[in-house]
């Protein structure tokens, strides 16, 4: 008895499908138009109005107080000493947020574990605290303080006890930016890198830092941010000296504890267009270059 084959019909996958449709997994529609709409409420609530305010109040007399306001020569030195305290903590914490994440995320070596704990350690004290460290070594009864007195060096209640203030509060996010993206490299390149007969600094500068660049932008975009931004460590370290040692935070609180609104809410605009500028730069480069910042992200 001869044997026929069985009828053709399709053949069954191979295996189901793991993931199903959005349809199938998809939230119903009113869900989602709420959870939207909260999101939005959120964010305008929280975030949009109190910035609306702020150029509503510095623009409440009209654009010539606004400028007049940003024409004093007491906000004058607060902008600049800004962007001098800034600009000096940024490239040092720079450097060191380099030779730090290189050091961890290239070596071993025994203490690494609580240089990392160090190096998170201005993310868990209070700045104020850091404001008063320095207080307790450059102080007039401090640590250091009648030695530097002796040498004509004024620290606290002068520019040198700002910029040490900023950049112990910001030197963290250098380093935490590029120490997981770099283990997370590893060293392959960089070895074949030596063995193609690179020396140290010539393998930093063609392989090391073109694979770390995005990260490293990331992080000198954060450390800038919280540099201008800080308030509680360096209101410890200046003594609040009108035209010599006041930050813009710091002339934005006087200002407005002597009823100066237009004032400190015009020096407050200053510091929210700095913000929008780093935030704008920040979205410029993930626009430019969003296929090669996903692919460090993804590595």
């Amino acid at each position: 008895m001869s044997r026929h084959p069985p009828p053709a019909g399709p053949a069954p996958a191979p295996f189901a499908p793991l993931v199903q449709t959005n349809a199938a997994i998809g939230e119903p529609p009113a869900v989602r138009l709420a959870l939207i709409a909260l999101t939005l409420l959120f964010l305008g609530v929280f975030l949009l109005l109190p910035l609306a305010s702020v150029f509503t109040q510095a623009l409440a007399k009209g654009f010539h107080a606004y400028a007049s306001a940003l024409a004093d020569p007491d906000a004058l030195s607060a902008i600049r000493l800004t962007l001098l305290a800034a600009a000096v903590a940024v490239p040092l914490n720079t450097v060191f947020g380099v030779a730090a994440a290189w050091a961890i995320a290239r070596f071993q070596f025994r203490g690494k574990n609580f240089l990392i704990t160090l190096i998170d350690l201005p993310f868990s004290v209070s700045p104020v605290i850091a404001g008063l460290i320095y207080v307790l070594v450059f102080g007039a009864h401090g640590w250091l303080g009648p030695w530097a007195a002796a040498h004509g060096i004024k620290v606290i209640f002068a520019v040198p006890g700002i910029v040490l203030a900023t950049i112990f509060v910001t030197f963290p996010f250098v380093a935490r930016e590029l120490i997981p993206l770099m283990q997370s490299q590893g060293a392959e390149e960089e070895y074949a890198a030596i063995t193609l007969g690179a020396r140290g600094w010539r393998m930093f500068w063609h392989v090391t830092l073109p694979n770390i660049r995005w990260g490293l932008l990331y992080g000198v975009l954060l450390c800038n941010a919280r540099a201008m931004g800080e308030f509680g460590a360096v209101s410890v370290v200046s003594g609040h000296i009108r035209g010599l040692t006041n930050t813009m935070p710091l002339q934005v609180e006087i200002l407005y504890n002597d009823f100066q609104f237009v004032g400190a809410f015009a020096l407050a605009s200053v510091l929210a267009l700095l913000a929008f500028v780093t935030l704008g730069v920040k979205s410029f480069l993930e626009w430019r270059h969003g296929d090669e910042l996903a692919a460090v992200r993804g590595h």
